[in-house]
């Protein structure tokens, strides 16, 4: 087959999945990493007859992607911030709304070497992404989940920084005296109940401890980072957070009443309220 044809076969196959945009954004990226093509390839040599190596590799990766396993997953590794990142079952895919947090982070910092804590890391995107803009800053990323932070230390490997991971319950944490200018955290904050509403691709391969919390108990996660950040952040600290917009005026109240001053709902590019900053008075 040549590749045209091989990207029929994708379309037709992934059409009742995926919108057109969608589809046609994972046909490109699958092709550009097996064929190690750039976009004008793909549309220059779209009469190239592959080799049947290849085309069987590519089917295999087609027969993955009809049944709703993201692309990501398949390829091993997703981009954030212009960075590659391992991914797997054990770490959530990194979302394009959580790359506006890294810019808004990098864009309130005025301390020229930041000690930085990322609560919840998982594949270790926020604090890799961090210390790739803010050089000079001292990262430690925490997470309970073994496997998320061997495959977060290989993504520090991967690219080249320093960034000292630990394996801890923000529910159960160890109080030491070490002191942070900044604590961020995109922690669990999907609702059980939206679960209804999300699509396979998410409810089947993400793991779901990293995303779902209880709608009975739904800032769970936030109280206790913020009583951590309270003990564990400098004065004039900042404490940052992704948020769901369900819960964002809650999370606001939640920081005023725990003597974080000018609290800062932020929306993303869709107009969602989705992070949230507080100041430590």
């Amino acid at each position: 087959m040549n590749l045209r044809e091989i990207q029929n076969i994708f379309k037709l196959s992934l059409n009742n999945l995926y919108d057109a945009d969608e589809t046609a954004a994972i046909i490109r990226t699958v092709l550009m990493e097996v064929l190690n093509y750039s976009p004008s390839d793909l549309l220059l040599k779209n009469q190239e007859v592959v080799s049947s190596e290849t085309e069987e590799q590519l089917l295999n990766i087609l027969e993955r992607l009809k049944q709703s396993e993201p692309v990501q997953y398949v390829l091993g590794y997703a981009w954030f911030c212009g960075l590659k990142f391992k991914v797997n079952k054990y770490v959530l895919i990194p979302r394009p709304e959580t790359e506006e947090l890294i810019d808004w982070i990098v864009k309130q910092n005025k301390i020229q070497s930041p000690n930085i804590l990322d609560i919840g890391t998982g594949s270790g995107c926020i604090a890799i992404a961090l210390t790739k803009q803010i050089p000079e800053a001292k990262v430690v990323a925490m997470d309970i989940s073994k496997d998320a932070l061997h495959t977060a230390t290989q993504n520090a490997l991967i690219n080249n920084v320093d960034v000292k991971f630990l394996e801890e319950d923000i529910l159960n944490p160890v109080i030491n005296e070490f002191k942070y200018d900044i604590i961020v955290s995109n922690p669990p904050y999907v609702l059980q109940s939206e679960s209804k509403t999300m699509s396979s691709h998410v409810l089947e391969y993400e793991p779901a401890n990293a995303l779902f919390v209880p709608d009975e108990d739904a800032l769970i996660f936030y109280k206790a980072i913020v009583k951590y950040a309270g003990i564990h952040l400098k004065p004039r600290g900042k404490l940052f957070f992704e948020i769901n917009p369900l819960n964002a005026e809650d999370i606001n109240a939640l920081l005023k009443a725990n003597n974080f001053i000018e609290p800062l709902i932020k929306k993303d590019l869709q107009g969602k309220d989705r992070m949230v900053m507080g100041t430590k008075s």
